[in-house]
């Protein structure tokens, strides 16, 4: 179980749309939060600019600080949450992953993206390194207004787990059930297969009229086939998480859907009434390659509700 919440903060109420998340979590769990911001000194963002004075740097790092110290006491009178302020100095991603690494059984809570006191924009940037490289989950939420909202308490009741038939892809089963049991959340186990093209099949020696039907006959067996095996292996999937709690199994349902683009089968079953959706940064086959800058990438950016990621070990 997490016993450590991380919020990286740059400054800015965006990322800040993370501590309510990362709130609901700790309280759960009985987790320390941590809230974390990476103070680049002037002298390394402009190395060639003169006027840079060390003063300078002097007084916004102690504007940052209190910036910090502020969000800490935030949480602190709204909550019995124990809150841990940490500020360092430095590079941002390498000090970011640092902070995950020594922190006890952690979870990173963060937004896809935010504009900082230096304009820093997550996604494509921190948020899209921490994911390519951090061992731990991470939990990212879309921020939808200026300032984050407290009340009403985030839940998670509907998490969507998108696997693709691989031991890499099902390495994200122990994340989202981790989650998920905080608040007895239920699951929709989807796995997408792709249609199969006519032009790989097979029809030689068969007049234009029989090449027609001989191909729909051989794709809808074919079909049948590939949605038979997905079904199978999702029930198993299913089983498995349900035995976990025998004495009060979850919910779980399981979903074999054909699209093309499985980046766009995952968000139009993410439109029924899901919390969460819980992917692994890449994977293989069916999902055709989970990796950040395809499926994942375009589920992250595309998703209304969280994304809880996980790198998989390989």
């Amino acid at each position: 179980m997490y016993r450590t919440v991380l919020v990286p903060l740059d400054g800015s109420p965006f990322s800040e749309h993370a501590l309510p998340l990362a709130l609901s979590i700790a309280q759960r769990a009985g987790a320390e939060i941590q809230v974390v911001h990476v103070h680049p000194p002037l002298t390394a963002i402009y190395a060639d600019n003169a006027m840079m004075d060390i003063p300078l740097d002097t007084q916004i790092k102690a504007q940052h600080r209190d910036y910090l110290n502020k969000a800490a006491q935030r949480l602190e009178q709204i909550s019995d949450v124990p809150v841990k302020a940490v500020f360092l100095e430095g590079e941002i991603i390498p000090l970011l992953q640092e902070a995950a690494r020594k922190a006890p059984s952690p979870l990173v809570v963060m937004t896809t993206h935010g504009r900082g006191m230096f304009g820093r924009l997550w996604l494509g940037s921190v948020t899209d390194e921490l994911l390519r490289d951090l061992k731990a989950p991470v939990l990212l939420c879309r921020p939808h207004s200026p300032a984050p909202v407290y009340e009403p308490e985030p839940e998670f009741k509907h998490i969507l787990l998108p696997l693709d038939g691989t031991a890499l892809a099902e390495q994200m089963i122990e994340p989202a059930f981790q989650l998920g049991q905080l608040f007895g959340a239920d699951y929709t186990l989807i796995r997408v297969i792709k249609p199969v093209l006519p032009a790989t099949l097979a029809i030689e020696g068969f007049t234009t009229a029989q090449t027609t039907q001989a191909v729909l006959d051989q794709i809808e067996q074919l079909h049948d086939q590939l949605c038979s095996e997905a079904q199978k292996y999702l029930d198993a999937v299913a089983r498995r998480l349900k035995e976990r709690v025998p004495n009060n199994p979850p919910q779980v349902r399981t979903r074999v859907v054909m699209e093309h683009q499985p980046a766009t089968a995952i968000l139009q079953e993410a439109a029924a009434p899901i919390d969460l959706i819980a992917l692994e940064t890449h994977g293989r086959r069916g999902l055709s390659r989970l990796f950040l800058g395809s499926v994942a990438d375009k589920v992250i950016r595309g998703a209304s509700m969280p994304v809880l990621t996980h790198k998989p070990v390989s």
